[in-house]
């Protein structure tokens, strides 16, 4: 069993920063932050592979978000800097604690991000 429960979200001016923060228990395969805007279909953000360390950026927000995860807190995270209205959105930890599987069988509640002009 996972349980996933994010904090940090919260609204920021265009430019801004904020950290989100998904606090885990249970092992996961791979570890994702999506997001969705309202009216919007539901988009990967960014994952973490836990078996190899890699990770995965969508094209809109690479290089401006980084995720990691550390360890001892049992807690991954989202840094994102230089936010756009555009980044406003709901946004979800999801996990999948099968190995070799990143069809995410696990989901927190998610923390609102809201960037103004």
């Amino acid at each position: 069993q996972v349980q996933l429960v994010e904090s940090g979200g919260g609204s920021v001016q265009a430019g801004g920063s904020l950290r989100l923060s998904c606090a885990t228990s249970g092992y996961t395969y791979c570890i994702s932050w999506f997001r969705q805007a309202p009216g919007k279909e539901r988009q990967e953000v960014a994952t973490f592979y836990t078996g190899t360390g890699g990770t995965y950026y969508a094209a809109s927000v690479k290089g401006r978000f980084t995720i990691s995860r550390d360890n001892a807190k049992n807690t991954l995270y989202l840094q994102m800097n230089s936010l756009k209205p555009e980044d406003t959105a709901m946004y979800y930890c999801a996990a999948d604690s099968r190995r070799g599987s990143c069809a995410f069988n696990y989901w927190g509640q998610g923390t609102q991000v809201t960037v103004s002009p």
